[in-house]
């Protein structure tokens, strides 16, 4: 009869993990080829069904609820093993069996319609600053930072990806900005501290916004800075730029092709828009059983080749296209290890189970990215094809210019999340 010992025998090569059953005996897989050296134990004699029965979702559930406790490595070597032998665990009759489920759902899974959407953005997003003050830097930047080097600190590299956004926006005096999936509002006022401008940012997530309205409040920037609790779709007015970041995976594949439509309906003629998103190498797909159960509902990040032939549709310009490879594995690597420096606090706010959930989910999404298929994408869009010069030697010049500008504000802006989540 298939069981979970047949399918480790067969999908572990590389690295060896070594299981212990609820009855004490102990078995190891693997060892053909380099990689980690693991150890775990089962607590209760189900479990190993289950996990047969649906690997990728029950392993993960396991460890959450303390039936799968590791007893050589961490959890993070477990997941750095299983991304190493991910290829064969893939093609297991029951990995099959529930990827081709959740292609027929996908439909349903991600309708992010208005009435479904704020519930699952909030799902996320509103569990409390105090967790992702724990993890991220303190500009709360919650997407992927920029490491040229691969070097910098966290802070430095979450500066250079604003910094890297501006200048492909070419921020100027007199423009109005939309910023579409604003979060703790660092993005739009950093842009809002680079010239003359209004911004307007808009999020389904209520204690982003309450935390974005009182730093505009705070800097002294309320009367050209705003923040709204409203859902793209429902933005009105035209803008000379639009930037997003983090947040096209949050709208659903079968709602790409009406996001872009509005990017489109909202940007001036003359205008430049900026989309930064989570995507793969990989041709379409669905999203993880646990991710999509547990940490993102509603959650796709989309194939580039899903968002591309959206944005056909909706007649405008890719103006510029730019991979990031390894950068959001990066990114992940510090918010892990912040996050594990910061276990105690974690467990105090929440409980225990929420952190091996989330030290799971952090350690799954910095695998997938520096082992696995996933990369981040950004797609400069514009109305005319003029929108911007027709090299990229301006984004050097823009950078250039900016971090000059940045001395006289930086320090004031990244300050002012720390002063609004302490009222």
């Amino acid at each position: 009869m298939p069981s979970l010992h047949g399918l480790l025998d067969t999908a572990i090569s590389h690295g060896r993990l070594t299981v212990t059953d609820a009855k004490g005996r102990t078995r190891s897989y693997g060892g053909k080829a380099p990689g980690p050296e693991v150890g775990i134990r089962f607590t209760t004699p189900s479990v190993a069904r289950k996990i047969f029965l649906n690997p990728e979702l029950k392993a993960g559930e396991a460890y959450m609820d303390g039936e799968l406790v590791m007893t050589e490595g961490s959890i993070h070597d477990l997941m750095r093993l299983f991304f190493a032998n991910k290829r064969q665990f893939d093609l297991s009759p029951s990995q099959i069996f529930w990827r081709g489920v959740a292609r027929g759902f996908k439909r349903f899974q991600q309708n992010n319609a208005l009435a479904r959407a704020r519930g699952h953005v909030q799902a996320h997003y509103d569990i409390g600053e105090e967790i992702y003050r724990l993890f991220l830097d303190a500009d709360m930047q919650y997407s992927c930072a920029y490491f040229p080097d691969g070097t910098e600190t966290l802070e430095q590299a979450q500066t250079l990806k604003k910094r890297h956004i501006a200048a492909k926006l070419r921020i100027a005096d007199g423009q109005r900005i939309l910023d579409i999936g604003c979060g703790w509002g660092g993005l739009g006022l950093y842009l809002a501290h680079l010239a003359d401008i209004e911004v307007v940012g808009v999020t389904l997530s209520e204690r982003q916004l309450a935390v974005a309205r009182r730093r505009a409040e705070i800097l002294g920037v309320s009367d050209r800075v705003t923040f709204e609790l409203i859902d793209y779709r429902e933005v009105q007015g035209k803008f000379d730029r639009i930037v997003s970041v983090g947040m096209l995976e949050h709208v659903g594949v079968h709602y790409l092709k009406p996001y872009f439509l509005t990017v489109r309906d909202r940007l001036a003629p003359d205008g430049v828009a900026l989309i930064h998103s989570i995507s793969s190498k990989a041709p379409p797909g669905v999203t993880g059983p646990f991710l999509r159960k547990h940490i993102f509902p509603g959650g796709y990040a989309p194939s580039l080749s899903e968002a591309v032939s959206a944005i056909e549709l909706s007649g405008l310009w890719v103006l510029d296209c730019e991979i990031w490879r390894v950068h959001y594995g990066h990114t992940l690597r510090h918010w892990r290890e912040r996050f594990a420096a910061n276990r105690e606090r974690a467990a105090e706010a929440m409980d225990e189970r929420f952190c091996r959930m989330w030290e799971l989910y952090l350690s799954m999404c910095e695998c997938a990215f520096m082992q696995g298929a996933a990369n981040v994408f950004q797609i400069q869009l514009g109305r005319e094809r003029d929108a911007v010069p027709l090299t990229r030697d301006y984004i050097a010049q823009e950078e250039a210019r900016i971090a000059e500008r940045e001395r006289d504000f930086l320090d004031r802006v990244v300050a002012s999340a720390a002063q609004a989540l302490d009222r």
